[in-house]
């Protein structure tokens, strides 16, 4: 049983029929054919205001480009010490913005905190020429603790990063499932309403992680950077040749709410393990946003136990080692692909653990 990340899951059955009907026959390269030009007007209806969409291949190439056109080469990222922008794109976003520096903020379950932004804009180095000046700001939704920002944080903090001329940029690898969250539990909303309506300039659009093979999207509301996108698009190698397979991914991801179905069940099987979990001794759930990953301190004789009967899963911290004699926080993500019978073997498995 895997619950390592969604990165393992399979391809959802309608994205795999989208790629086989993009198959069928030629078809314009380099995103001139049919599909990719559709991809536009879908999301521009999506995200309910006029947008620019790029397709690309990864979620660091989605960040990595949104930051190359949010911050100049001597520009500063605002971003949370554990963001995927700061700890996990070997750095990328650095390499593509041509030196841009990334200026981490310790935040509070991993969401930056606005008086945090405030101070930090504040002492910023602003025209002190030995230094990186201020550029950008990046959020991720879900954080990479599972917790989701509200409508309102993400309105305060884009405002405080508008304010001091920072543009604002969304890490939305998991995007879906924050969506799906805020639905459920904190507040109804609309993706509009927790992007551009909240000030964010560019999103970082996920896919793979939520059902799709391989294929992200970089959403620029701010449009008058397309000019710049695109050139940068090309440069990275993310102008494919064959765009359409990207594409018909991208264009069936949203149809008809699939995506939404997708992170809403995955979302329902961690809530699952939270609500089986948090009901036996010796068991504390660290954290738990509502969305798709679970955070479970167990003993370490436990975690090693859980192993060894096949369940998969990682330490939290990833280098952490689990010892019999220490306790021990690991991370549990479930997907779109997985199912009651999963959750229901790793909750029995604690179960018999924890007597």
């Amino acid at each position: 049983m895997d619950f390592r990340s969604d990165n393992v899951a399979s391809v959802a059955p309608e994205i795999m029929a989208a790629i086989a009907a993009a198959n069928a026959g030629p078809a314009a390269g380099y995103g001139d054919d049919e599909i990719s030009q559709r991809l536009e007007p879908a999301y521009s209806e999506l995200f309910e205001t006029d947008v620019r969409v790029f397709p690309v291949l990864t979620g660091t190439i989605a960040n990595s480009l949104s930051a190359a056109v949010l911050s100049p080469p001597w520009g500063a990222i605002y971003a949370e010490t554990n963001a995927h922008i700061n700890q996990d794109e070997c750095g990328g976003p650095e390499f593509f913005t041509g030196g841009a520096k990334i200026l981490p903020l310790e935040g509070i379950n991993g969401k930056i905190q606005a008086e945090d932004l405030q101070r930090a804009v504040d002492a910023g180095p602003k025209g002190f020429v030995h230094a990186a000046q201020p550029a950008a700001l990046s959020l991720t939704q879900s954080s990479e603790a599972g917790s989701i920002y509200s409508v309102a944080e993400i309105a305060e903090l884009s405002a405080i990063a508008h304010g001091a001329n920072l543009k604002v940029h969304m890490d939305g690898a998991r995007f879906a499932n924050a969506v799906v969250a805020l639905n459920e539990g904190i507040q109804s909303c609309s993706p509009a309403d927790i992007t551009w309506r909240a000030g964010v300039d560019v999103l970082s659009f996920g896919a793979t992680k939520n059902g799709a093979l391989g294929a992200e999207a970089i959403i620029l509301f701010r449009t008058e950077l397309a000019d710049e996108m695109a050139f940068r698009h090309k440069r990275a190698g993310q102008l494919a040749s064959k765009m359409r397979y990207i594409s018909a991914q991208l264009e069936a991801y949203i149809k008809d709410g699939l995506w939404l179905r997708m992170a809403e069940h995955a979302n329902r099987m961690c809530w699952a393990l939270a609500d089986g979990m948090g009901a036996f001794a010796g068991v504390r759930i660290d954290a738990f946003g509502g969305a798709n990953e679970l955070f479970v301190e167990f003993p370490g004789a436990t975690v090693i136990a859980l192993r060894e009967q096949g369940f998969e899963f990682y330490d939290w911290p990833e280098t952490a080692a689990a010892g019999p004699d220490k306790r021990c926080t690991i991370r549990l993500v479930t997907r779109h692909d997985t199912t009651p019978r999963d959750v229901n073997s790793i909750v029995a498995a604690v179960k018999k653990l924890a007597v």
